[in-house]
């Protein structure tokens, strides 16, 4: 199964505050642990929500807001994609990672969905393919 991992962001990590050293150093030995162990496929860290922009549908119209945006609470940071064999053992890896913030800080694991979850269909199989393209230029 797979999970995507989403670092919560904090009023530090929306201040554009960078990690310390040892923090840095923490995390590196956290990723190594993961890649390891054969679960890590994917993480990075996020810049500040003022670098970005949100793309909001209604309908067929498009409004492109800028950020920074509000609730930090409700944004992400950084995010991991795990490789795990179910949730508990992503629960597992979660609490051995090092505090990702300065302060009190916030993981969630969500899962993610496997194309086996739609069923068959032609749209399916257009997803399929689309993530082989993706593989070979990995």
């Amino acid at each position: 199964m797979r999970v995507m991992v989403l670092v919560k962001a904090t009023e530090d990590s929306e201040a554009g505050t960078m990690p310390s050293n040892e923090l840095l150093e923490a995390m590196g030995k956290y990723n190594e642990e993961l890649v390891n162990a054969g679960v890590m496929l994917a993480g990075e860290g996020l810049k500040t929500s003022s670098n970005g922009k949100r793309v909001a549908f209604d309908g067929p119209n498009r409004t492109v807001i800028d950020g920074p945006f509000a609730a930090i609470n409700e944004l992400v940071a950084g995010f991991w994609l795990w490789q795990v064999k179910d949730m508990a053992e992503a629960v597992e890896w979660a609490k051995r990672c090092p505090n990702p913030m300065p302060g009190p800080s916030e993981l969630e694991i969500r899962p993610v969905f496997e194309l086996e979850d739609f069923g068959q269909s032609e749209a399916v199989e257009r997803h399929h393919k689309s993530g082989e393209k993706i593989a070979k230029k990995n």
